[in-house]
């Protein structure tokens, strides 16, 4: 999959915008509840629909060029899929859509798109797809740090986000042995364990806090340091931060799920 290097994405915020918690600090970052609402929102309206146009409006948030996104368009997506905090659009037959939302992107959805095409350099928006139906949705990024990535594979591992992912936390055989042995390899914060993405896929700085804080452990504490006890507590800490997470998100718009993220956290709300 050739990857174009070195492109700053280009977008802006939608319906809910990055929100910031007293101290200044990001919660609006999409972690894996969100993602996980998203792909849910995305399965309800998206699949079984055919994409009929694919429209770049700041070309340098495509991540690759082979596929083009052309390669999209006349294909019925037949799945929504989440892997870690990145969305997977599959389609019958053609490529899958990767985006990975970053900082400051989003997704909005809109009933009936609008008449004619989006331009170029005007406002926020980075990537619209249609659908036969006239409905579709909108990639944008707020702030000045443009990180939104959009890929076009054949496969999402060819994504080398997706491919460096760790284990799902949330997955049927994330059990609390194997989340030991994972932190038995390590010599590091736990904070820093808990956002690397190569370890435990979908937790970022806000939910590692979340998850920090109702185990009642320091963010400096040492991973190897840690009792079989703190381990235990700690696995329980964020398999239950992650799912209250999950279940608070389902059913919200996808235009209110930064909101809702904000309302639940205790650390950063």
């Amino acid at each position: 999959m050739p990857c174009v290097p070195g492109c700053p994405a280009y977008g802006a915020a939608v319906r809910a915008g990055p929100v910031s918690a007293p101290g200044g600090t990001l919660v609006g970052m999409p972690e894996l509840p969100e993602v996980e609402a998203l792909k849910d929102f995305l399965t309800e309206n998206l699949v079984g629909h055919e994409i009929v146009r694919v429209l770049p409006v700041a070309v340098s948030v495509l991540k690759t060029y082979d596929p083009p996104v052309t390669a999209l368009e006349g294909h019925e997506v037949t799945a929504v899929r989440r892997h870690g905090k990145f969305l997977d659009l599959e389609t019958g037959g053609g490529p899958h859509l990767v985006t990975h939302l970053a900082r400051g992107g989003w997704l909005q959805w809109r009933d009936r798109l609008p008449d004619g095409p989006p331009r170029p350099g005007k406002g926020p928006l980075a990537l619209r797809v249609a659908l036969e139906t006239g409905a579709g949705f909108d990639l944008t990024e707020a702030g000045t740090q443009k990180r939104l990535a959009v890929y076009v594979v054949r496969d999402p591992r060819e994504v080398p986000g997706v491919a460096r992912l760790g284990p799902d936390p949330l997955a049927d055989d994330f059990d609390e042995e194997r989340f030991a042995r994972l932190l038995a390899g390590e010599r590091r914060q736990i904070k820093g364990a808990l956002r690397d993405q190569g370890l435990i896929a979908g937790v970022g700085n806000a939910y590692s806090d979340e998850i920090l804080h109702a185990a009642r452990m320091s963010p400096f504490k040492r991973t190897a340091a840690l009792t079989d006890e703190e381990i235990a507590g700690l696995y329980a800490a964020l398999r239950t931060t992650l799912t209250e997470a999950v279940e608070r998100s389902r059913g919200v718009a996808a235009g209110r799920l930064k909101a809702e993220k904000k309302s639940g956290l205790r650390v950063h709300g």
